[in-house]
């Protein structure tokens, strides 16, 4: 089973790019995992909310296939500690399938379509933060569930 992380744009500070490395580097010991980048939207200043949404969801849909799990990462999702996390993982995992997505959404937040198209919305946090923020925050919550699972000594309880 694949996992992938979608998001819309790139990380402009480093700190935050060498974090998401480090732990998706470690995540390849557990699991397939893929991170999809997709560009910011061309001339996005011009258009109200609605069309930059409308146009990234445009894109995260291209790149989820028919029989992949979507959650969606929104500060309106369901909230978990680490450990519910890891349970819920486990849970996907047993579920079987082609895939897992989780997508983070751009500024605006995300389409009607995604929003359709997903099978659930997990909250990471009650505070906001940036996009770019939560795809580094995600993968070392991913990497912690996985160390989790496999009875390892990464997280302290």
């Amino acid at each position: 089973m694949t996992v992938k992380l979608i998001y819309i744009g790139k990380t402009g500070k480093s700190f935050l790019v060498e974090g998401e490395k480090e732990y998706t580097k470690r995540l390849k010991r557990y699991l397939k995992f893929e991170t999809i980048e997709l560009p910011d939207i061309k001339n996005s200043k011009k258009m109200s909310f609605q069309e930059v949404k409308s146009k990234e969801g445009i894109q995260i849909l291209s790149k989820i296939n028919d029989d992949e799990r979507v959650f969606l990462l929104d500060e309106k999702g369901k909230d978990f500690d680490s450990v519910s996390f890891s349970k819920f993982i486990q849970k996907q995992f047993n579920i079987g399938g082609q895939g897992i997505v989780f997508v983070v959404g751009g500024p605006y937040g995300f389409s009607e379509e995604v929003y359709k198209r997903a099978t659930g919305k997990i909250a990471l946090s009650k505070l906001t933060f940036s996009h770019q923020m939560i795809r580094m925050f995600f993968v070392e919550q991913l990497y912690r569930a996985m160390t989790i699972i496999k009875g390892e000594p990464y997280h302290h309880q």
